[in-house]
């Protein structure tokens, strides 16, 4: 479980870390590190949002999340770690899985000596709900 490699990775596994990882866990919405600060702070006052910071990028070191960086303004994170594709709702910002598999991307023949590390491919457009939004109008 995360918990248990967390403690291999040095976290002391604070409640807050604990509903930190309880509001990923099989989280889709991708929150955003404040989406997620905002949602604890009733539960934990002095929950700070650089502890949120922190324990997201330990959990994205640690290969247990996935960093979405497909809008401009926020980083989201995604507990499927799994490389995969998003799509960006540009009228209502919800951000979907568009596939459950890894990414099947060839790198290309002529890196001339680089070493990709990451990849990322983002879709964005209207999702679905807003494409019926629109016709009912």
């Amino acid at each position: 479980m995360v918990m248990n490699e967390l403690k291999k990775l040095g976290l002391r596994l604070t409640p807050q870390r604990m509903a930190i990882l309880k509001i990923l866990e099989g989280n889709t919405t991708h929150p955003a590190a404040e989406e997620i600060f905002h949602q604890l702070m009733p539960q934990y006052p002095s929950l700070s949002i650089a502890t949120v910071y922190n324990t997201l990028e330990i959990l994205v070191k640690a290969g247990k999340l996935q960093e979405i960086r497909i809008s401009s303004d926020k980083r989201h994170f995604d507990p499927n770690p799994v490389p995969h594709s998003h799509f960006l709702c540009r009228k209502c910002d919800a951000i979907f899985d568009l596939d459950n598999g890894s990414l099947d991307i060839e790198i290309p023949s002529n890196m001339e000596g680089h070493l990709v590390e990451d990849c990322a491919h983002y879709y964005y457009g209207i999702c679905r709900n807003c494409r019926d939004e629109r016709r009912d109008k």
